[in-house]
């Protein structure tokens, strides 16, 4: 693996900077008490994310994916691409969906962690395959539709995809930990 960058790239805006676009941008994350530096570094191109967030809100808010399989996946994904601030940011919001703190580090571990359900595994292996091979095999995905509509699937699809980026974007420009997270 290549050397991490030199970080922050792009430090996130602090509150005397927040002003114009990038204010516009950010008054809803601002609003509901989440200034994250995740919103505040990408809030340096305006245009940029208030366009990626209208599918990232699909993703982690109107998605058909039941919260907790969704987080699975998310944390997972985090995890597989050595995403420090998106792992531990959804070490908060995968707790809020009610996956327990072993859970959350059971992810880590994979298919083979004790205490998973069926569908828990189905979930995890559905999300190595999309990262190892860029697809899920038919056989995960006839499993996965015992339990998963076709939007739901998609949307786990998409959803993991979704955070693969984000996990790109978060270690491409070194955000840094908000002080409330845990890190690894």
């Amino acid at each position: 693996m290549r050397d991490e960058p030199r970080l922050p790239r792009h430090s996130p805006l602090t509150d005397d900077e927040l002003e114009g676009p990038a204010l516009d941008q950010l008054q809803r994350m601002l609003d509901a008490a989440r200034p994250w530096h995740i919103f505040r570094t990408l809030a340096r191109h305006p245009d940029l994310a208030r366009r990626w967030m209208v599918f990232a809100n699909h993703v982690l808010y109107k998605s058909t994916l039941p919260a907790r399989e969704r987080e699975i996946a998310i944390l997972r994904i985090g995890w597989l691409c050595r995403s420090e601030y998106e792992f531990s940011q959804h070490r908060v919001i995968g707790m809020d969906a009610g996956m327990t703190r072993d859970e959350v580090e059971a992810v880590k571990e994979g298919v083979d962690a004790d205490g998973w359900s069926e569908l828990d595994r189905l979930v995890i292996r559905a999300t190595d395959e999309l990262f190892e091979d860029k697809r899920i095999g038919d056989e995960t995905w006839d499993a996965l539709g015992a339990h998963f509509t076709d939007e739901q699937r998609m949307d786990l699809v998409f959803a993991v995809g979704q955070y693969t980026l984000v996990s790109m974007v978060l270690r491409t420009l070194g955000v840094p930990l908000d002080d409330f997270l845990e890190g690894w």
